[in-house]
């Protein structure tokens, strides 16, 4: 099963994992992390990490933020970059959330980056679709005769 950190500005994850957990009942392998007003992104990426280390199973973990890039959304990508099978996406909406919770059990993290953005449409984003608009940099390295 996938698990899923959702993470956001004030109450936002704590307001969503309430929500959704009326909505179908407990949630395993989901943790809710809130980037409070005064908090330090230090204390934001350790809360991050946590909640990656309880929700990840080993077959993968979906990062639900409320905002592409803000802090939420950039410690969640620095962390996915150190762990496999993890996928960011921002700006899920809680009906959509409802709709794809089955598909935690049935799809790999990539395909449910996929099926969650194609069914999202124009509000939702992933990471990985950011960089295929926006490729990371190349150090391309001269060669010489």
């Amino acid at each position: 099963m996938l698990g899923w950190i959702i993470a956001g500005h004030d109450s936002y994850a704590r307001d969503m994992l309430d929500t959704l957990e009326k909505c179908l009942g407990p949630l395993p392998q989901c943790c809710g992390v809130n980037f409070e007003k005064g908090m330090s992104t230090h204390m934001l990426s350790r809360m991050m990490c946590d909640a990656l280390h309880v929700c990840d199973s080993g077959e993968g973990v979906i990062f639900l933020t409320d905002v592409t890039g803000e802090e939420p959304y950039r410690a969640a990508a620095l962390l996915s970059n150190k762990h496999d099978f993890c996928e960011v996406i921002s700006g899920a909406s809680l009906s959509l959330l409802c709709a794809m919770n089955e598909y935690r059990t049935l799809l790999s993290s990539d395909a449910f980056r996929e099926q969650i953005v194609t069914m999202g449409g124009e509000s939702v984003t992933s990471l990985w679709h950011q960089q295929q608009k926006h490729p990371p940099f190349v150090l391309i390295e001269r060669t010489y005769p």
